[in-house]
């Protein structure tokens, strides 16, 4: 908000020149938005004014103007604040106030004459209401997912999270358009350092305004550069409340329907919130195919393309003949080949994520198989790359989260080129350079390869299959929890009769 001037009280002065002087400062958007109407009662002049498009008009009717015409004392500023009902009612002198919140769905209501000006916050939103998520498919559990409104996500987090250690803190965020943004947390759980480092790096941030909850993502960052996401991002209230009790910290802005949580490993991506829901076997089975549908998205093709280019020795003798043949008529060499049905797989996928849904259902299927075919009658590529794409595409679609998959998907073009231009050794090269990467990225201060490294076997379970009940009485030790035990596992275990 804007510092007060020297010369910015106005008060006391007559209601026809107020409105002038409303009417001149907002300029061009005074005679078609500004709401101003004069009232007179027991000899005394009121104005009730506010910007129309952004006022909860039947609020403003029912509930302020409505009970200020049927009163029968006469109108001062103490009895308007008391017996108006209303909550967050204020008084100001200012100009420049009245000008910064009349943007912002603030009502104001001057009797005339008067040292000041009576104020209520009577914006109107307009939001989407509580909708199953779209992007986060989910077969078992809850499908509910948050929507823009940060006062109807709050709303459902405390209804998942009935507890009095369950942290919402506010903050304000962006000079020129200040959004409120939430910082949730479990008191009691939640490391003291995470939560400061992750309020630390919210104040500091010096932006003109925060369009949305990825983009304040991007600048809380370890590094901004890296091109592997640090916090994971999620539009389920279910997912927020499950790692909020595990020691996590997750960040919601208003006008936003996701939220982002930090401290995270790479393996956090592959964890789907149906996990939670599922038997434990199931939920360990789906996940250990989702650990290797990553070596199979980022590995498989430039595998192909090393091996055929330059180590076909390792191709069984019964498969060479297919290949042989398969590639016989196909004029480009292996990278080339692999590349360009990469590109068309992206280009496919693109196509159909921004096409309506239907469309892009058909798009995406009859595209994939008309192009398909058609390149491999075309002499462009072979069979069995053909097959080879599509388990790598398949894979990098086992993802649960879309940022991590979409990190796959550009790593994989350069693993291509070293595989063209190295064969194997030039893979296993950019496998080290990966790893080593990998070794050195962080998430809010934290290491982002735990728990391989540094190595904690006892986390295992909770990062690479999903543990028995019975086994899983403790938090994992490398988000550093204040409070590691989720229930007493002696009691647990005990077995009682019904007749006990």
């Amino acid at each position: 908000m804007a510092h007060k001037k020297q010369n910015d009280h106005i008060f006391p002065l007559q209601i026809n020149e107020l409105e002038k002087i409303i009417k001149n400062k907002l300029e061009n958007n005074a005679d078609e938005d500004l709401l101003f109407s004069i009232y007179e009662h027991q000899g005394k002049k009121i104005a009730l004014f506010g910007i129309s498009y952004v006022v909860d008009t039947d609020k403003m009717l029912n509930s302020l103007l409505a009970p200020l015409l049927s009163r029968t004392t006469a109108w001062t500023t103490d009895s308007l604040l008391n017996d108006i009902p209303l909550n967050g009612g204020s008084t100001t002198d200012s100009l420049e106030d009245i000008l910064d919140d009349l943007i912002f769905g603030t009502v104001y209501v001057y009797i005339e004459e008067d040292m000041k000006i009576v104020s209520y916050p009577l914006m109107k939103e307009e939001k989407r209401g509580l909708e199953k998520s779209e992007t986060e498919s989910v077969v078992v559990g809850p499908q509910l997912s948050f929507t823009e409104s940060l006062s109807t996500n709050l709303n459902v987090l405390r209804q998942l999270l009935p507890s009095k250690d369950l942290v919402l803190e506010k903050m304000i965020v962006g000079k020129d358009i200040p959004r409120e943004v939430r910082l949730v947390y479990m008191k009691s759980v939640a490391n003291d350092a995470d939560v400061n480092t992750m309020r630390q790096r919210i104040q500091q941030l010096d932006v003109d305004e925060i369009e949305d909850t990825t983009a304040m993502m991007q600048y809380l960052e370890d590094s901004t550069t890296d091109v592997f996401p640090q916090f994971v991002l999620t539009e389920l209230p279910t997912h927020v409340s499950y790692v909020v009790k595990e020691g996590k910290i997750a960040v919601l802005t208003e006008n936003s329907p996701n939220s982002f949580i930090g401290p995270s490993t790479f393996f956090s991506f592959f964890e789907s919130t149906e996990d939670i829901y599922m038997r434990w076997n199931g939920a360990s089975a789906l996940r250990l195919l989702r650990m290797l549908s990553i070596a199979l998205a980022l590995l498989l093709t430039p595998m192909y393309v090393a091996i055929v280019t330059y180590q076909y020795e390792l191709i069984p003798t019964a498969l060479i003949v297919s290949i042989g043949q398969s590639r016989a008529a196909v004029p480009l060499p292996p990278i080339m080949e692999a590349i360009l049905i990469e590109l068309m797989i992206e280009l496919l996928r693109e196509a159909g994520a921004r096409l309506p849904t239907k469309v892009g259902q058909t798009m995406g299927i009859v595209g994939g198989i008309v192009l398909g075919q058609a390149a491999v009658e075309a002499g462009l590529t072979s069979n069995i790359l053909i097959i080879v794409v599509a388990v790598s595409a398949l894979a990098s679609f086992t993802t649960p989260n879309y940022l991590i998959g979409t990190s796959l998907r550009i790593i994989r073009f350069p693993m291509i080129l070293l595989a063209g231009i190295y064969g194997l050794i030039g893979v296993m090269f950019g496998v080290c350079l990966l790893l080593i990467h990998l070794l050195r990225t962080k998430s809010l201060g934290r290491p982002y390869l735990s728990p391989i490294y540094p190595l904690r076997l006892q986390d295992f379970n909770e990062v690479f299959f999903h543990s028995l009940p019975s086994r899983s009485s403790k938090r994992a030790t490398m988000y550093r929890p204040k409070d590691r035990t989720r229930y007493s596992k002696k009691e647990a275990m005990r077995k009682r009769d019904i007749e006990e």
